[in-house]
């Protein structure tokens, strides 16, 4: 069985007596084998189709994960245990209808945070209204909140809703929760508990179908105790309490952090950083970050503002909270800089043997080849130079 000039198989036909075949027989014989050519070529080509649309799905499959994660959580950068395990709890708990309360400090992430629960939650399709409790004067609150009537107050020449009612069918993210003062946090436990209320100066009932995502700063434990926030509101809230941790617990995505911003400001002012130096990055791992990521991006969008040649530099001035050690271990690698260099130099390169730089050191060459790595010493310079 032949199909384009390629053998695919062979059909056997035999007679239970030696009888020769005719030239007619064979024809229709050939025939046969022609149409069972086609039909076994046609077998083998759906099955071949059938495995690769398998694998293209599978593909498919694998390729759309990492995409919808890369578009969900494209605002995060970082890879570091502590991120990871927040990102997996924002998985979690996006793809229920449960009230999240996030918490951390300042310049963290928590609006990154209440939007990709919103990206990935089934109400994705509507809106996400966002409200920040301390923005808006105590006096104002409950009708930005839940809306007025005209005529509720001076100024209220129309009805107007407020943001439960924009947000009616998808999310509202609640920041700084823990700035509602008493009355107001009243008014907003019982829209938990009951999914209604009324617009200010009017008596009609509204209800909405609304996810609430809450964040503070604050120890709303805490204050609780003091009697300074309630704690029916308080429980109602921290149904799945989310922490972001500080910069200063995931220290392994300054460099990463470092570099999209870097990258982003380059961009954005027209500057191309092509380098950034080592001992800035050691430089910003050291300090405590108390504004968190925020405070590391205004750092290095003005460093981008500063730089010079393309290379990243920071002036240590602008981190007050880096101590004197670690002035004094920059001074000590450059003094021990200087004495590996005057080693190799009068040892023209070579580090072992009677006169290499580690004997004229008095230390063992494979220690003084891993002080060469780490200073970033090029060795193979000195070779050429004279004593």
């Amino acid at each position: 069985m032949i199909v384009r000039e390629r053998m695919i198989g062979a059909a056997v036909f035999n007679r239970r007596e030696p009888v020769e075949f005719t030239d007619d027989g064979l024809a229709i014989l050939q025939a046969v084998s022609r149409a069972l050519a086609v039909a076994v070529a046609n077998a083998l080509a759906n099955e071949e189709i059938c495995k690769l649309r398998d694998q293209l799905e599978q593909e498919n499959t694998v390729l759309r994960e990492q995409l919808g994660r890369v578009q969900n959580f494209h605002e995060f950068v970082g890879d570091s245990p502590p991120i990871r395990r927040v990102l997996e709890a924002v998985e979690q708990v996006a793809a229920t209808d449960a009230t999240v309360l996030i918490t951390g400090e300042t310049g963290t992430g928590k609006e990154l945070v209440a939007r990709a629960i919103h990206r990935l939650s089934p109400r994705a399709r509507g809106l996400l209204i966002k409200f920040n409790c301390a923005a808006i004067p105590d006096t104002l609150l409950a009708a930005e909140l839940f809306g007025h009537e005209r005529g509720a107050f001076t100024g209220a020449v129309a009805r107007r809703k407020g943001r439960f009612e924009q947000a009616d069918g998808g999310t509202l993210f609640l920041d700084e929760i823990g700035e509602l003062p008493p009355g107001l946090q009243a008014m907003l436990l019982r829209v938990l508990q009951e999914r209604e209320f009324e617009r200010l100066g009017g008596g009609e009932t509204v209800r909405v179908d609304v996810r609430i995502v809450a964040a503070t700063n604050r120890d709303l434990a805490e204050d609780v105790r003091a009697g300074r926030f309630r704690s029916d509101l308080y429980y109602r809230l921290n149904v799945f309490p989310l922490r972001l941790p500080p910069l200063r617990e995931r220290p392994a995505d300054i460099p990463v952090l470092t570099a999209h911003f870097a990258n982003k400001h380059g961009a954005r002012f027209n500057r191309t950083i092509s380098r950034i130096d080592r001992r800035v990055l050691g430089l910003l791992a050291t300090y405590h970050w108390p504004g968190n990521v925020r405070e590391l991006e205004n750092v290095i969008e003005r460093a981008v503002i500063l730089s010079r040649d393309g290379t990243l530099s920071v002036d240590q001035d602008i981190l007050p909270g880096v101590s004197v050690a670690d002035n004094i271990r920059e001074r000590i690698e450059v003094q021990e800089r200087e004495v590996i260099e005057n080693a190799l130099r009068a040892a023209r390169g070579r580090v072992s043997g009677p006169k290499g730089a580690a004997n004229a050191l008095g230390i063992a060459p494979s220690t003084l080849e891993f002080r060469i790595k780490r200073l970033g010493i090029d060795k193979f310079s000195y070779r050429s130079k004279e004593s």
